[in-house]
């Protein structure tokens, strides 16, 4: 049925890296979930009105909701296919991760209201009746709803959509508690116990708690998180893969909607090469990123002097020292200004997020460990913090002059 849905209605649905095409999921996603969940809201309406059940009524005025959520959805890919333009240069697909989270919040106000009219059935009990009707009405649901979820995820994963994943989601959580109302009326009726508003509570609070735990997913993308380690790592490979390319760090990537990633980095090139070379290099690098991975990606040019053996030697020295401190450490920019009194080593150091020490306490226990290599060495430390573990990088280093220098990616500073 999906796969039907699909071909009939999502012209090009194989290229699903086309936004125009990942609209037109989005719109199918959204309609489907309108005309499905209404169709659920009047029979669960009708069926929970003439029976009595605060749990029946309660589960079709949360398919309701989830009618409003997919309309929400198909409105927030329509105006997340517009081009950009003067005001958004950066496009509008960022809309969809905003529809995202006002389907999460409609869940949670759906979740505070329900468990207010479940408190209120328990405080003021009525019986309710029990019908076969009843019954059939729920097992309905169940199947329409496991239909959804499966047809969410797949159109989700499909495109790499949270919104939609997030819809999957609901879908299911709502397989979950029209079951739990069905048992429920089942008990109720052949034990004489109403657990009617009881079930109520219930089922309010797995929406709630649900919903809840969809805003902080649906939200992150807007407040800006790490990219993915996949990306991270196509990344890292594909800049090393070209020849002249000593090291790369400060790798910042920014994400304006689904498949629209905005990049910058900084690649080490050694010093005595020609300026025109290496910036042709550079310009051929930024081109078949654009081309070839969707991502605009600008890159700064960092020259590398690697043929002062005084200056390989000394780098030698501080990377061994620094991987002795922890080999989830890494340095690069690594420079010597020398002095007659005293020199300054410029290098900036690559950090996880997760590591032991603060920054503070790493620079100390690295400028001592800079003095303690000469008394005469001032150690001039930048922090970065690396989007991956360096064991995790899973590609090979570069080599600058005669001695190994790692260049994991890190980030100086995400949105």
């Amino acid at each position: 049925m999906t796969d039907f849905l699909i071909r009939v209605f999502v012209r090009e649905y194989k290229n699903t890296a086309s936004a125009r095409v990942r609209e037109r999921y989005g719109q199918l996603a959204g309609f489907v979930g309108i005309a499905s969940n209404l169709v659920l809201f009047a029979i669960k309406f009708i069926v929970g009105t003439l029976f009595h059940s605060i749990a029946v009524t309660a589960d079709a005025v949360n398919n309701l909701s989830d009618s409003g959520s997919s309309l929400v959805t198909l409105v927030g890919f329509r105006l997340a296919g517009k081009p950009a333009d003067a005001e958004h240069p950066y496009g509008h697909a960022r809309i969809e991760y905003l529809s995202g989270v006002v389907v999460s919040f409609f869940i949670v106000v759906l979740g505070l209201q329900l468990i207010k009219s479940s408190v209120a059935k328990i405080l003021n009990p009525s019986p309710t009746e029990f019908s076969w009707l009843l019954a059939g009405a729920l097992v309905f649901s169940i199947l329409i709803k496991l239909w959804q979820a499966l047809f969410n995820r797949r159109i989700g994963e499909r495109i790499k959509s949270s919104t939609i994943k997030a819809t999957a989601v609901d879908s299911r959580n709502d397989v979950l508690a029209t079951a739990a109302v069905l048992v429920a009326a089942a008990i109720s009726h052949f034990s004489g116990v109403n657990l009617d508003g009881y079930m109520g509570v219930v089922v309010a609070l797995f929406i709630l708690i649900s919903g809840i735990k969809l805003v902080k997913e649906t939200s992150d993308p807007l407040l800006g998180t790490a990219p993915k380690t996949e990306l991270v790592k196509r990344i890292y490979s594909k800049i090393h893969s070209y020849e002249g390319i000593l090291g790369i760090h400060d790798l910042t990537v920014h994400t304006y909607g689904p498949g629209r990633h905005f990049a910058s980095v900084h690649c080490e090139v050694s010093a005595s090469e020609d300026i025109m070379v290496s910036h042709d290099l550079i310009d051929n690098i930024e081109r078949d990123f654009q081309e070839k991975m969707g991502i605009h990606l600008v890159i700064h040019l960092d020259p590398i002097d690697v043929d002062d053996e005084r200056t390989n030697a000394l780098r030698t020295q501080v990377v061994s020292m620094v991987q002795e401190i922890s080999p989830r450490l890494g340095i690069h920019d690594f420079r010597v200004v020398w002095g007659v009194t005293h020199s300054n080593l410029i290098f900036d150091i690559e950090v996880p997020y997760d590591f032991e020490h603060t920054d503070s306490q790493l620079k100390e226990i690295v400028t001592a460990g800079i003095r303690a290599l000469d008394s005469s060495y001032n150690a001039v430390i930048t922090v970065d913090h690396d989007y991956i573990p360096r064991e995790d990088a899973g590609v090979g280093m570069r080599q600058e002059g005669p001695s190994p220098v790692s260049h994991p990616v890190s980030q100086r500073e995400e949105d």
